[in-house]
């Protein structure tokens, strides 16, 4: 199980990354004044979301999924429940950013680079809290 694990935070490092970059690269778009600018944005973004972090989130869900059903849910457990709610929140924010690049795509973007700037802190909180409940858990 010590492989799987490795693998597991291999692929969270991998999906961090992409969801980390992906706001940044919204916030140049948004700010960027040319055609050949936005269209090099549009292909940054779908490559880093579909090359990058959705196949890291779901071999980190993949991986993470192994580890239950090897350790199992016992007493004690409170940590991996909240865990898991940080989990299902992180992944609504990959989709949401699936949900931007349609936008992007489509220029119909409508949001402005502060919010991406704001948007970009989401997933550092919850790295913050996963990390935490997974090392010490403290339920």
């Amino acid at each position: 199980m010590l492989w799987v694990k490795s693998f597991h935070l291999i692929f969270m490092v991998t999906w961090f990354a992409g969801l980390f970059y992906l706001p940044r690269l919204f916030v140049y778009h948004v700010m960027s004044d040319d055609a050949a600018s936005r269209a090099r944005f549009k292909i940054m973004e779908r490559k880093l979301y579909y090359g990058i972090a959705t196949p890291g989130g779901l071999l980190t869900v993949g991986c993470g999924l192994w580890l239950w059903l090897g350790y199992g849910l016992g007493s004690g457990s409170g940590w991996l429940h909240a865990k898991l709610i940080l989990v299902a929140a992180l992944i609504g924010y990959h989709l949401f950013c699936a949900r931007l690049i349609y936008l992007f795509n489509h220029d119909r973007n409508q949001r402005s680079h502060v919010f991406y700037r704001w948007f970009n802190e989401v997933p550092v909180l919850i790295l913050v809290a996963v990390i935490v409940l997974a090392v010490v858990k403290p339920l």
